[in-house]
């Protein structure tokens, strides 16, 4: 079953079999990113079309030393040019150069089977609730004069309004006279968030104050 279909050299109808399987299993790919909640149109795109890009180069690298050391060469290039991704584009992209490699080995059934199992393992673990953010929970952004000390500002107001919150992130502002604080917090009762909003102001100042869904932690590599 695991078998090469390219046994007495390369032809065009292998190449044509190898090529369509490429660009099928980079569909189920993408599908799998976007399943992720990912919205890259142009990642998306790029996952169709790698498979059969690095099942190509397989393909011509074959045998050939002097064109496996230029490939090698260019890949390298590409890497220094390459933008830092988040880990799930960088997986996602050696999901779709491992079934590239595997298609220009003429191994098209391993091929399938690799991608049908790691893409329901990448959308079962996508899916379980405890790496989800809570639909409750919110994050409150407060800009704050540089005089007030923010470890115990808000405490009072926090206890009254909130059965939670965190100070997740602080940075300087406005050429360091201002403090942005970043907090992740859950209401108490959804109908008191302007009343929450309106002492906030009240305490830092009427400055800034932004209060919306949760992001996503973004995991970089």
């Amino acid at each position: 079953m695991f078998e090469s279909i390219i046994t007495g050299g390369l032809t065009m109808q292998n190449a044509l079999i190898c090529t369509a399987v490429s660009l099928l299993l980079g569909c189920i790919v993408a599908i799998v990113y976007k399943l992720q909640g990912k919205s890259s149109v142009n990642l998306f795109i790029t996952l169709i079309v790698l498979p059969a890009i690095v099942q190509v180069i397989i393909m011509l690298v074959n045998g050939n030393l002097g064109t496996g050391v230029a490939v090698a060469g260019a890949f390298s290039l590409i890497r220094f040019r390459s933008v830092p991704g988040n880990a799930i584009d960088i997986l996602c992209i050696f999901y779709a150069m491992a079934i590239g490699l595997s298609t220009g080995m003429g191994y098209i059934w391993y091929a399938v089977i690799f991608t049908v199992i790691i893409g329901l393992v990448l959308v079962l673990a996508g899916n379980l609730p405890f790496f989800k953010t809570p639909k409750e929970e919110k994050q409150l952004q407060v800009t704050i004069p540089e005089q007030l000390d923010y470890t115990e500002c808000f405490d009072d107001i926090f206890s009254a309004y909130t059965t939670q919150a965190e100070l997740v992130h602080v940075k300087t502002t406005n050429m360091g006279t201002m403090f942005q604080l970043t907090y992740r917090i859950r209401l108490r009762d959804a109908k008191e968030e302007k009343s929450m909003l309106d002492a906030i102001r009240c305490r830092n100042g009427n400055l800034t104050v932004q209060c919306g869904h949760a992001a996503a932690t973004v995991e970089a590599l």
